[in-house]
C-alpha cells in the first residue's frame, strides 16, 4: 500500500512522489491550510493538505488523533523558517494530493507522545495504544537489534540455538514455580522453567558442545521495578571451559552490544571476591560509579558503653560500620530524618551520625546525638580511619551483619545519588568466590546459587565444613544492576550426590533429579554457562525506570495483566477435566 514509511523522508526525497500510511500523530488547522503529523513505526512526517485538492482537503477535515490514512503527495522542502531540527524529518514536508481514511479512531484515553502524563495502570489497561508511542517503540526496536545481535555473536562464536521444554519438573531455583495440572495425568502438575538449567547441563552430557537460547522463563515471586513473573534469558552453557572462558566470552558480548547499539565503549571490567563486595559496599552487585565504601569500626567499639554499637561490635554474627557522606553536613535536619526511615525499610532501628563542623576544634568540632556516649579517642580514630573532613558527615550502621550490609548499602547510594557523587556513566564489574552455602534462621542450609554450581572444594570438605566451601560462581554487574549469572557446573555424580546431602533432600534427591544422577554417570565433561536478563540489559541501554517499559505486554506488580484482565477464573467444566477444585478463601 505505501512507497515509503514517514521516518526516512529527507531533503534526497526531494521532487518524489510518495505513498505513505500511518497514524495522525497530530492535527492542525493553520488559516485553511491543514497539517497532519502523521506517525508509523519510524517517525513522523508532515504532510500539508490546501484547498485546492478540494476532495481530499474536505476528508482532511474530518481527520482526528490517531485516525489510520493512506496518503499520496509529493516531498517538497519546508518553507524557510520552519524547518524542524529536533525531527529527523524536519527539513521536508509531504504535499498531499489524495487522503483516504483506512479507520477511524475514538478520542484516546491518553496522549500518545512523550508529555503523555497517563499513570502506568492507564498505560498497561490500553497497552496497544502505549506501544503507539515512538518513544516505547524506540525501546522495544532497541529489544529486537539487541536480540539480533546475541544471536549473531553466539553463533559466530560456535553456538548452537537449541530449545528446551517450557512443560518440565519443579525444581529448586530459589523461587516459587508456576505450576500447570495435567489433564492426562491426575494428580499431577508441570512446572513452568525458572530457567532451562537442567536441561542445558544434559545438553552438555549429550556432547552439543556449545548452546545458547533466548528463553522464557517464568518465577513466582514478589515483584521490583525489575522483576517480572515471566521474562526472558539470554542462555549460555559449554563444555570444556574454565570460569575466565565463560567470562570473557559475556564480556565481550557485554562490549559488543554497547558498541554497536549505543556508540559506548564500556571499560574494564574488574574482578571483586564476593567477600570484598559485601565488607565495602554492602552488596554483592555494588555500583562502581559510587566512590563511598563502608569502613568496619567494630574493634573500635568493643569496650564503648554505648550499648547500641557495643553490642554488635562483639557479636560474631554483627557488624559496625562507618559510612563518610562527603559535604554531608549541607544536609537538613529533615533529610537525615528521612534517611532514618529510609534504613528503617531494611530493618536498621536507627541510624546514628556525627556532623564535622571543624576537625580541628577536636569534639567542639562535631554536632553528634551519639558523641557525649563515646570516648573521645574512639570519635577521632573512627574519623581518621573514614578519611572524614570539615563538612562532611559519618553515618554508622550497627546490628546482626545482614541487617547493616541491606541498609547501609542502600544508604550508599542513596547518599551517591543526593550528593551527586556518581561518577562514570558505565562502570561494569565481576563478582566472584560466592560462599556455596548460606544457613537460614531456622539452621537450615540452602545453595547460595544452585544445587549444580561446582563447589571449589573436594566432595569430603563439602560434607565436612559445608560453609566454608566457596561456590565456582561469577555475577557480572553494571551500574549496581546484576544483568548475569553463572558458574562452572557440577560434572561428577559423586560431588552431586554430596551437594545433595548437604541439602538434606535424603530420598527426594533421587526421586526429583534420578535423571540427572544417572546422565552424570555416563562420562559427563566439565562445562559452565551464564545467564543474562535481557530485560534487564535492554532497561539500563535505554535509560528506561522499570523493565516493564521495554517489554511489549508486561504485568503489573500484582502479577496481573489489566489489559487481558488476566488472571481470571475458568470454568468448572474445564476444572472437572483437570480434575482440579477450587479452594474459595472465607
Amino acid at each position: 500500500m505505501r512507497s515509503h514509511y514517514c521516518g526516512v523522508l529527507n531533503s534526497s526525497h526531494v521532487g518524489t512522489e510518495v505513498t505513505l500510511t500511518g497514524w495522525v500523530h497530530r492535527r492542525r488547522d493553520h488559516g485553511g491550510v491543514i497539517f497532519l503529523d502523521v506517525r508509523d513505526r519510524t517517525g513522523i512526517v508532515q504532510v500539508v493538505y490546501d484547498p485546492d485538492t478540494v476532495e481530499s482537503f474536505a476528508t482532511a477535515e474530518r481527520v482526528r488523533s490517531e485516525f489510520v490514512l493512506l496518503m499520496k503527495g509529493r516531498v517538497r522542502p519546508r518553507p524557510a523558517g520552519t524547518v524542524n531540527p529536533d525531527m529527523a524529518t524536519g527539513e521536508v514536508e509531504v504535499l498531499g494530493s489524495t487522503l483516504t481514511i483506512l479507520n477511524g479512531s475514538a478520542t484516546p484515553p491518553f496522549q500518545l507522545d512523550e508529555h503523555s502524563s497517563a499513570g502506568e495502570d492507564v498505560r498497561l489497561r490500553y497497552r496497544y495504544l502505549d506501544l503507539r508511542r515512538p518513544e516505547m517503540q524506540e525501546k522495544l526496536h532497541l529489544r529486537a537489534r539487541t536480540a539480533s545481535l546475541v544471536r549473531r555473536y553466539l553463533e559466530d562464536n560456535g553456538y548452537w540455538d537449541v530449545e528446551t521444554p517450557t512443560l518440565s519438573k519443579t525444581t529448586p531455583e530459589g523461587a516459587r514455580d508456576y505450576l500447570v495440572p495435567s489433564r492426562t495425568h491426575p494428580g499431577h502438575f508441570f512446572a513452568l522453567p525458572q530457567s532451562p538449567q537442567i536441561y542445558k547441563q544434559l545438553l552438555m552430557m549429550s556432547g552439543i558442545d556449545r548452546y545458547y537460547q533466548i528463553a522464557r522463563c517464568y518465577r513466582d515471586e514478589d515483584l521490583r521495578h525489575d522483576r517480572q513473573p515471566e521474562f526472558t534469558q539470554i542462555d549460555i552453557e559449554a563444555s570444556f571451559v574454565e570460569a575466565s572462558d565463560i567470562m570473557g566470552l559475556a564480556e565481550g558480548l557485554l562490549k559488543r552490544l554497547f558498541s554497536e547499539l549505543l556508540g559506548v565503549e564500556l571499560p574494564a571490567f574488574p574482578v571483586l571476591s564476593w567477600e570484598d563486595a559485601m565488607r565495602d559496599y554492602g552488596s554483592d552487585r555494588p555500583d562502581l560509579r559510587n566512590p563511598l565504601k563502608l569502613v568496619d569500626v567494630a574493634d573500635l567499639m568493643r569496650d564503648v558503653d554505648f550499648k547500641v554499637f557495643q553490642g554488635p561490635a562483639n557479636d560474631a554474627a554483627g557488624r559496625v560500620v562507618a559510612l563518610r557522606a562527603p559535604r554531608g553536613a549541607e544536609l537538613s535536619r529533615k533529610v537525615i530524618d528521612d534517611f532514618t526511615q529510609f534504613v528503617g525499610r531494611y530493618g536498621a532501628k536507627g541510624l546514628a551520625y556525627i556532623k564535622v563542623n571543624r576537625m580541628a576544634d577536636g569534639m567542639a568540632g562535631l554536632q553528634s546525638p551519639i558523641i557525649k556516649f563515646l570516648p573521645e579517642a574512639v570519635v577521632m580514630s573512627v574519623l581518621s580511619r573514614t578519611g572524614a573532613q570539615d563538612g562532611d558527615v559519618v553515618f554508622f550502621g550497627a546490628d546482626k551483619r545482614g541487617v547493616v550490609n541491606d541498609a547501609m548499602g542502600a544508604l550508599r547510594n542513596e547518599l551517591a545519588s543526593t550528593l551527586g557523587l556518581l561518577g562514570e556513566t558505565w562502570a561494569p564489574c565481576w563478582v566472584v568466590d560466592f560462599p556455596m552455602f548460606a544457613q537460614g534462621k531456622d539452621g537450615t542450609i540452602a545453595a547460595e546459587h544452585h544445587p549444580f554450581t561446582r563447589p571449589n572444594a573436594t566432595p569430603e570438605d563439602v560434607l565436612a565444613k559445608p560453609l566454608a566451601v566457596k561456590a565456582n560462581a561469577y555475577d557480572v554487574v553494571l551500574n549496581g544492576y546484576e544483568l548475569g549469572g553463572g558458574s562452572l557446573r557440577i560434572h561428577d555424580a559423586s560431588m552431586q550426590a554430596a551437594v545433595f546431602e548437604v541439602l538434606k533432600m535424603g530420598q527426594e534427591a533421587r526421586a526429583k533429579f534420578g535423571f540427572l544422577l544417572d546422565a552424570l554417570s555416563f562420562g559427563c565433561p566439565p562445562h559452565g554457562g551464564i545467564a543474562f536478563g535481557l530485560d534487564r540489559i535492554v532497561m539500563l541501554m535505554t535509560g528506561a525506570a522499570s523493565i516493564r517499559d521495554v517489554i511489549a505486554f508486561p504485568k503489573t506488580q500484582t502479577a496481573a495483566d489489566p489489559m487481558m484482565a488476566a488472571p481470571s477464573e475458568v470454568d468448572e467444566h474445564q476444572l472437572r477435566e483437570l480434575h482440579l477444585r477450587v479452594r474459595r478463601e472465607n
